[in-house]
């Protein structure tokens, strides 16, 4: 950290201070993402960080380093934000097109988007490689973003700061106004919270980019760009789960999953899928095709697997397509 950057940046320049925080955006972005389960909803609470940093940097002592200076502030604009008011209640309206089974259940995390990879990309401080690769998809995965959703606000905090990114039982006291002991106890209960809300009967995942994982996604495309429900169903897990934010409606079971599938290409409808990434899961945009050769985007999925099967598919509105680089349409071929 730059002494003359700091005091550039006490007086008003602007580009000083975009100098000392700009490399600290993207592990923000991905810690909001985290403690909110919203990737706008991290784009509003990053926005105010820089904000409050702006407006608070004469208060900066130079104790603690800035980015944990930062992260203190991150993390408590995102307090703030969850003790602000209920999260967003569960639409209604901007139903899919096609006839949907009656649902298994009705989830309570309706809020939750998924995250673009490219973002993740110089997010943790160790060189890449398969393992790092790995354990960043596992701490952003959708599976650990929702359970984390569950816990209450002051334990999700402490969690992701001493778990995820591991930072001294000292510094997240300081960081929350606390005391060491109660970072502690909130810890164990957290991870215990966690722990009840995770799922560890399957197959870990293949590794990002694994032969397996090709495999596995190159015969969903080529299942569901043909609607072939039987092929399709064929590769899912025995208790395949669908859900699709900001809608409730929640299916689990091949029975149920594989009439949504065909409710999906009842009518004649037929899709095409543009290949992504999100929360180190494969993702694909969706795109009907029409009559006019044109194809709109009605959507983005997110694949979640378990050894060379798929365990759960989460559909996302077609708001989601531009933060992945996906255009809302697609020419005729």
């Amino acid at each position: 950290m730059r002494p003359d950057l700091i005091g550039r940046a006490r007086g008003g320049d602007g580009e000083a201070f975009q100098t000392l925080t700009e490399p600290h955006h993207r592990e923000l972005l991905v810690h909001c993402y985290r403690m909110l389960g919203s990737f706008q909803d991290a784009e509003d609470a990053l926005q105010d960080t820089l904000l409050s940093a702006w407006r608070g940097l004469a208060g900066f002592d130079g104790r603690a380093s800035l980015r944990t200076w930062l992260y203190r502030i991150a993390t408590n604009t995102c307090l703030s934000a969850l003790r602000a008011a209920n999260r967003r209640p569960a639409k209604h309206a901007d139903l899919p097109t096609f006839d949907l089974p009656e649902p298994t259940r009705l989830g309570e995390i309706v809020w939750l988007q998924p995250y673009p990879d490219a973002l993740l990309e110089g997010t943790i401080a160790r060189p890449p490689g398969p393992e790092a690769r790995a354990e960043q998809a596992e701490a952003v995965s959708l599976a650990f973003v929702t359970a984390l959703q569950l816990l209450p606000p002051r334990q999700l905090a402490v969690l992701i700061l001493r778990d995820v990114l591991d930072f001294p039982a000292a510094q997240v006291a300081d960081m929350l106004d606390t005391s060491v002991d109660s970072v502690k106890s909130a810890l164990k209960r957290a991870r215990a919270g966690l722990r009840e809300h995770q799922s560890t009967d399957h197959e870990p995942p293949p590794p990002p980019g694994s032969p397996t994982e090709d495999t596995i996604v190159a015969k969903f495309v080529t299942a569901f760009e043909s609607a072939d429900v039987d092929a399709l169903v064929g590769l899912l897990t025995d208790d395949v789960f669908i859900s699709m934010p900001p809608l409730p409606l929640e299916y689990e079971g091949l029975d149920v999953v594989a009439r949504f599938c065909a409710n999906v290409f009842s009518n004649g409808r037929r899709f095409d899928l543009v290949p992504s990434r999100a929360n180190g899961q494969p993702a694909f945009g969706i795109y009907l095709r029409t009559a006019s050769g044109i194809r709109h985007g009605t959507g983005l999925f997110v694949l979640t697997l378990a050894g060379p099967r798929i365990r759960a598919m989460a559909r996302f509105e077609n708001t989601m397509l531009p933060a992945f680089g996906l255009p809302r349409s697609l020419p005729p071929r």
